[in-house]
């Protein structure tokens, strides 16, 4: 049948089975809206207040839901305002189309109204850009932009498509979505020899990271920990894939992970990673990280094998798949003198935090307690990201929704609104520190006119938290631009902005607060208000060995 661009993308979005977007109209994209609008039975759109909010929550969506995450722009700066939430998408592979509209071909590359080259400007950040100038070739081109956003390793595609073409027409025929590809390049000698190193461990410890979120190999994973008896620790973006209640679960690794993990990794024989990158934030001094163990490391991306930590053996595939092999030949292995250090050290090093007083780990600990450890937590980034890592337990994956790669600030709000969009079931909690929520607290508009009952958790210490940290620590207290005591009221603004909201100064008001923001069945801001000083920790010096975490009994220690 003979259909416009426009219509051509409306039914390739049905074809792959897009419920929702996210997005902003715009001049060049409005024929696509239009298409839109005869499809809103089909495709519920959701107006952001801004296109990052659109972007975030298409990326939110998307992580929460495993399906691809879809926002739409119109040129100029509607695409550009994608720019940094297909950027956070990329660092974490986040599976995500972008869909923006140009001006008209023939207007092309003359400078034209709110014309920008937006497949050049993403090119670094995509799995891969185009650019539809024909309409004969929009179907498969928007296709193809699916499969890749899904295929192996997850990340966003951008389809550019220049406003005459989606009023152009051509032939369409429906065709049905492939089912995602997992490319794997191993071979039985790779098996083999991740098999034997493993057998010959005493001391094996597993490393999780973001690809066995993205592979669902939580199961596997888990069987693995009992089978081969080994302690496991997980990376931000790895939370859930480990249930953190399981007795071999020793937290989070890295610059703000647990003595246990980071002490642990570094007395062990065999480092396992499972669908991890090795960051910066996780191996700090990458010559002194895990010195003494082989590497064994499973990941579909093979440029990351070798690129920041060299490794002892190598499986490059789907994750989940080699698991189930490997689970299937290894034997029921026992390690007690192992184990039992690995114990002493999570006896020895627990997290901990002042009591007195009302803080973020205490929120945390109030949120788990209250949800049954079973909401969709998102977050921004800072202090109240690590807190939020650390002091909440989570149970199954994709209930941990942050920017990991890139440290988007104001990322939270937007990615709620977007689980809450796919995973209505869930309660959806994004919590933010006052300096991130001022950079997105306009979706809170979004939230209110769509009535999506997100609760926005808002962790005011006055003050811009980790980076002050960093100036008590390694600035002497150098305070340059943290402070923000002004006369700012989050409360005033969420009720401006068509939310309820509840302030809490004291401990004894968090339970209340919590309970009636899940109840309201609304959106609602809590604003917590905690002292300018409070400290993340343990802590790792930006280029020491993780070895050299230190905490506030070792800083008094010091001192």
């Amino acid at each position: 049948m003979q259909l416009t661009g426009a219509e051509i993308v409306v039914e390739c979005l049905k074809e792959q089975g897009v419920d929702t977007v996210f997005g902003y109209p715009g001049g060049t994209i409005l024929n696509v809206y239009d298409a839109l609008y005869k499809h809103s039975d089909e495709i519920r759109h959701i107006l952001t207040s801004h296109e990052q909010g659109a972007a975030h929550a298409a990326d939110g969506y998307a992580r929460a839901t495993g399906r691809v995450g879809v926002c739409l722009a119109t040129s100029g700066p509607g695409a550009t305002n994608l720019v940094t939430g297909i950027a956070t998408a990329y660092m974490d592979s986040v599976p995500m189309v972008a869909i923006t509209c140009n001006v008209n071909l023939p207007l092309l590359g003359k400078d034209s109204f709110q014309e920008v080259d937006i497949a050049g400007v993403t090119m670094p950040i995509t799995k891969h850009g185009y650019i539809v100038k024909d309409v004969s070739i929009l179907a498969d081109t928007l296709r193809r932009a699916f499969s890749i956003a899904r295929d192996g390793r997850p990340g966003p595609v951008l389809v550019d498509i220049t406003k005459d073409v989606t009023a152009n027409t051509c032939e369409y025929e429906r065709k049905e979505p492939e089912s995602a590809k997992k490319t794997g390049k191993y071979t039985r000698e790779d098996i083999e020899r991740a098999s034997e190193l493993i057998r010959a461990s005493e001391k094996p410890y597993i490393y999780v990271g973001g690809g066995a979120v993205i592979s669902g190999a939580s199961r596997e994973v888990r069987e693995l920990s009992e089978r081969i008896d080994a302690p496991v620790c997980d990376t931000l973006m790895g939370k859930g894939v480990m249930d953190g209640h399981s007795e071999y679960y020793t937290g989070m690794i890295g610059m703000h992970g647990t003595k246990a993990s980071n002490f642990g990794v570094n007395s062990c024989d065999l480092l396992i990673a499972l669908g991890a990158r090795f960051s910066d934030r996780v191996v700090g001094n990458a010559s002194r990280f895990a010195s003494g163990a082989k590497v064994l490391h499973i990941d579909i991306d093979a440029a990351e094998i070798n690129k920041n930590i060299r490794s002892d053996a190598s499986v490059v595939g789907d994750l989940k798949e080699i698991l189930q092999i490997l689970n299937k030949e290894l034997p029921k292995m026992e390690h007690p003198e192992w184990i039992s250090h690995i114990k002493e050290l999570k006896e020895k090093y627990p997290l901990n935090y002042d009591p007195e007083g009302l803080s973020c780990p205490y929120v945390m600990e109030e949120i788990d307690r209250i949800t049954g450890g079973s909401a969709i937590i998102t977050t921004d980034v800072g202090q109240h990201q690590m807190w939020a890592a650390q002091y909440y337990k989570y149970s199954s994956p994709r209930t941990f929704l942050s920017s990991g790669g890139l440290g988007t600030m104001g990322y939270g709000l937007g990615a709620c609104i977007g689980a809450k969009t796919g995973m209505p079931d869930k309660v959806c909690i994004n919590i933010a520190g006052d300096g991130c929520f001022r950079m997105n607290m306009n979706e809170l508009a979004t939230a209110s006119r769509y009535q999506i009952p997100i609760i926005q958790v808002v962790i005011n210490n006055h003050v811009l938290g980790m980076v002050r940290q960093w100036q008590t620590l390694f600035y002497e207290k150098r305070y340059s631009q943290t402070v923000l005591s002004d006369s700012v009221d989050f409360c005033m603004v969420a009720k401006g902005l068509g939310c309820e909201a509840i302030r809490v100064t004291k401990k004894e008001e968090v339970a209340d607060a919590l309970k009636t923001a899940v109840s309201l069945k609304k959106p609602v801001v809590i604003e917590c208000i905690i002292p300018e000083d409070d400290k993340v920790f343990p802590m790792v010096p930006a280029g020491a060995p993780i070895s050299e975490a230190f905490d506030a009994t070792d800083l008094k220690n010091n001192d």
